[in-house]
């Protein structure tokens, strides 16, 4: 009777190691398979945040020298 935990032991390690090494080996393929539409994507959204950004600034700095003009502010370094 005491040789059930050990079989169950052995079993439930030899399961879990089996399952572990293929679930390992699926992220791994699964990784190697879209590396360069993943490295794209990341580009295409990083060019999208970089113009958003400066397209921002852009208007923040226009709204900025109109409200200026408007108020007939003098922002002159002299």
């Amino acid at each position: 009777m005491e040789w059930i935990p050990v079989v169950f032991v052995i079993f439930k390690g030899l399961v879990l190691g089996t399952g572990m090494f293929f679930a390992i080996k699926w992220h791994y393929d699964q990784g190697k398979k879209g590396k360069i539409q993943e490295r794209r994507a990341v580009l295409r959204a990083a060019a999208k945040v970089a113009a958003i950004f400066f397209l921002s600034l852009l208007a923040l700095g226009l709204l900025t020298y109109f409200i200026v003009t408007r108020l007939r502010l003098d922002l002159g370094l002299t």
